[in-house]
C-alpha cells in the first residue's frame, strides 16, 4: 500500500510502576543506602543497585536508560508497586500516538507475546523477526516534581519530573531484522529507525546494519528516513550505526539527555549561549541534513534542510505536549486544546537566540503544561509520531497553515 508509515525497529512490553516515595525510601533504608552511594553509572546487578540508580536519577533531576543484569531484578522491584502493563519502543509509541488520529502504521518488531497481541490496536499491523514468544519487560519509573525520599543520612527532593527506563531485553539487544521488512518498505512514505541503542555487540550490530541496508533498498528514494538516537547503552556504538546510516538519514533526532551525553557536559537548557554552543557542537559531530533536538522547554532543528520540517516540528511539539498532559487518552480535539496553551517564555528566548546565531535553525518553544499528573514516558516517541503527521497528511497541514494565517490577520 503506497504512502504507508513503517516504524521500527523494536517494540517492548513495559511495566509502568506507580510512583511511591515511601516504598522506595523504605527499600533505600532497608538496604542501608547512603547519599554517597547513589550512582546511575555502576553496574545494576541486584535490587540494591537498581534502587541506588533510581535515587541517583531523581537526585540529579535527570532521565535516561540503563541496562540491568537480569529481568528478574526488574520483576522483583515491579512487584513492590502498583503497575500498568503497556507497549513501548520509539516506533510503537509513535504509532500509538498516530493511531489516536486515525493514522495507521506498520511496525517492525523483534519480540512478540500475548501482551503485544492484546494491546496493539487493530490499525497497527506488524512484521516480526521473532520465531517464538518471549517477555523481557522494561521497567518504567516516572517521578514527579517535588517528591521527597528519606534516606538514613538525608532527604532527596526532585526539582523536576522525568522518567527512567531499565531493561535487559535480549531480542532488542540482538535486533534481528525480519525478512518481510523489505516488502513493507516498498511504497513507504516514511521509515523510522530506532532501537540500535540497546545493542552491545559491535560485530552483531555491523551484521544488523548490513541486513537493514539491504531491506532499505526497497524504500522509495523520496521516502523520509527519521532516525531517533534514543541513548546508546554503549556510546561508542552510536558512531558505528551513525556512520553507516547517515548517508540515508533525512532527520536525526535526539532528546536533551542525549544532547548532553554527546557534548560531554551538562547544558543549561534555558541559557541561550549554552544551547546554541551545544547545537553547534553536536551538529559538527552529526552533520545530518536536519538535526532535531527536543526538550521540555524548546525543540530545535538545525542543518541545510531544517526549514522544510517547520510544520513537522510544530506538529511534534503539539503531540508530545498533549501526551504530557493527558497520557494515552487524547484525540484530535485535545491537540487543538494544546495549541491554546502558552509557549514557554524562557524557551522562546532560547529559540530566538539560536535563530539569530544560525540561519539554518528552526525552533519552537514548548507548551506550558500545568497538570498534577504529568506523563513523562514516551514524550520523545510521541514527538516522533507528531513529526510524521504532516508527512502523511499534507492537506491537513496546509489547511492548518491557512487557518493560522487567517488568525494572524
Amino acid at each position: 500500500m503506497s504512502g504507508r508509515l513503517v516504524l521500527g525497529l523494536g517494540g517492548t512490553v513495559d511495566y509502568e510502576i506507580a510512583w511511591d516515595a515511601e516504598v522506595l525510601g523504605g527499600l533505600a533504608r532497608e538496604y542501608g543506602l547512603r547519599r554517597a552511594e547513589l550512582t546511575a553509572s555502576a553496574p545494576i546487578d541486584d535490587e540494591r543497585a537498581l534502587v541506588a540508580a533510581i535515587l541517583a536519577f531523581v537526585d540529579a533531576g535527570a532521565g535516561g536508560e540503563r541496562f540491568v543484569a537480569t529481568s528478574q531484578i526488574i520483576e522483583r522491584l515491579a512487584e513492590r508497586f502498583d503497575k500498568a502493563v503497556t507497549l513501548g519502543g520509539t516506533g510503537v509509541r509513535a504509532g500509538l500516538a498516530l493511531e489516536r488520529l486515525g493514522i495507521p502504521s506498520v511496525q517492525h518488531l523483534v519480540s512478540i507475546d500475548d501482551n503485544v497481541r492484546r494491546l496493539m490496536p487493530a490499525a497497527i499491523t506488524w512484521v516480526c523477526s521473532a520465531t517464538e514468544d518471549s517477555l523481557d519487560p522494561h521497567l518504567i519509573v516516572q517521578y514527579p516534581v517535588g517528591t521527597r525520599i528519606a534516606l538514613d543520612d538525608g532527604v532527596i527532593v526532585s526539582e523536576v519530573a522525568d522518567r527512567i527506563i531499565f531493561a535487559n531485553d535480549r531480542p532488542n539487544r540482538e535486533m534481528a531484522i525480519a525478512p518481510e521488512l523489505a516488502t513493507a518498505l516498498r511504497g513507504a512514505r516514511a521509515f523510522v529507525i530506532s532501537g540500535f541503542n540497546t545493542m552491545q555487540d559491535e560485530t552483531l550490530l555491523a551484521r544488523r546494519l548490513d541486513d537493514l541496508e539491504i531491506a532499505m533498498r526497497a524504500l522509495p528514494r523520496d521516502a523520509l528516513v527519521y532516525y531517533e538516537d534514543a541513548g546508546y547503552y554503549r556510546r561508542e556504538l552510536a558512531t558505528v550505526a551513525r556512520d553507516r546510516l547517515l548517508p540515508r538519514i533525512d532527520v536525526y533526532g535526539m532528546n536533551e539527555d542525549e544532547l548532553q551525553e554527546y557534548v560531554g557536559r551538562a547544558v543549561d537548557l534555558l541559557d541561550p549561549d549554552a544551547v546554541a554552543g551545544a547545537l553547534d557542537e553536536v551538529h559538527r559531530l552529526i552533520p545530518a541534513p536536519a538535526l532535531v533536538v527536543h526538550s521540555r522547554f524548546w525543540s530545535m532543528s538545525v542543518g541545510p534542510r531544517a526549514a522544510r520540517y517547520r510544520e513537522s516540528l510544530d506538529s511534534a511539539v503539539r503531540m508530545s505536549a498533549t501526551r504530557h498532559r493527558l497520557g494515552d487518552a487524547f484525540g484530535a480535539a485535545d491537540l487543538a486544546d494544546t495549541d491554546r496553551l502558552p509557549r514557554h517564555e524562557a524557551g522562546s528566548r532560547v529559540v530566538a537566540a539560536v535563530h539569530a546565531r544560525r540561519a539554518d535553525a528552526v525552533g519552537l518553544a514548548g507548551r506550558v503544561v500545568d497538570t498534577s499528573h504529568p506523563t513523562t514516558i514516551g514524550l520523545g516517541d510521541s514527538f516522533v509520531g507528531g513529526f510524521l503527521v504532516p508527512v502523511v497528511l499534507p492537506t491537513v497541514s496546509a489547511r492548518r497553515r491557512r487557518v493560522d494565517a487567517a488568525g494572524e490577520g
